[in-house]
């Protein structure tokens, strides 16, 4: 039996908040260079906010909880993907691959772009994690390592090759980045990594659909899930001709906003 507070709110509430913190995060870093150290500020504050709230929820087991736990965990994440992309922790290379360079020298010069946001994302996970191994609410370390899987999954998509490496939500001074992109393409790796998105959130749907109504655990089991279905979206929006950028145009300048809803056209990457 579908249940409103343990499926439909907690699905309805992740999918404003993806919508919402994406192009709040997508118009901080599209925004004039000089405004940076005070997005960097604030979204230091807001993760470590996120982080003591995370802490502090841990030990309880509530509705009430697990969303805060949920809200926690997406404010620490979205410390680091403003971290990313304003280019204050990315990598220590920064300018395009080098003319025909192929094989490890390329997953070398692509994996060096951005080796700092990564180490800094995989520690913050082992952090969460050890934090609230033995805690009875571990939403928080859930969703941010689902996040970071999911995150991974998709660069390493766009770096074999996708039919569609759009990139409008890459800010100017990371265009840089889009030369790594692998040629446009439909592979294997993207097929089975929607199938294994798609099976993570039927296996998280399955706890979320035999969990007691209204629970703690149904409201934590469906949030996961969402996560994982937006997480699949994603990935289909880079085998599909859509281009993302449209959903968050209100999040650009005018200028980047036209580019964002122009018509897709395909282009190759040797």
């Amino acid at each position: 039996m579908v249940s409103w507070d343990g499926h439909i709110v907690p699905f309805i509430v992740t999918v404003m908040i993806w919508f919402v913190a994406t192009g709040l995060v997508a118009w901080a870093d599209n925004r004039d260079r000089a405004t940076f150290p005070k997005s960097l500020m604030i979204g230091g504050i807001g993760g470590i906010a996120g982080l003591l709230v995370i802490l502090t929820v841990s030990q309880t087991v509530s509705v009430f909880a697990v969303y805060a736990a949920f809200v926690g965990a997406l404010m620490v994440w979205g410390w680091h993907e403003i971290g990313f992309l304003t280019g204050a922790a990315a990598g220590p290379r920064r300018e395009p691959a080098s003319p025909g360079v192929r094989g490890v020298e390329r997953l070398a010069e692509a994996t060096a772009t951005l080796i700092h946001h990564e180490v800094m994302l995989a520690l913050t996970a082992l952090l969460l994690i050890s934090l609230s191994w033995t805690m009875p609410n571990q939403i928080g370390a859930t969703v941010f390592v689902l996040l970071f899987g999911l995150r991974l999954s998709a660069k390493i998509n766009m770096f074999v090759g996708v039919p569609n490496s759009t990139a409008e939500m890459l800010p100017p001074h990371l265009s840089y980045l889009k030369t790594y992109f692998g040629r446009n393409r439909m592979t294997l790796l993207l097929a089975g990594s929607i199938a294994a998105i798609g099976w993570v959130a039927l296996w998280f749907g399955s706890l979320a659909w035999s969990a007691p109504l209204g629970s703690a655990e149904m409201v934590g089991a469906s949030l996961l899930t969402t996560l994982c279905l937006l997480g699949a979206l994603e990935h289909l929006f880079l085998a599909l001709p859509f281009r993302d950028g449209m959903l968050w145009g209100w999040a650009f300048r005018p200028a980047k906003r036209a580019i964002a809803h122009k018509p897709n056209i395909m282009e190759r990457h040797d």
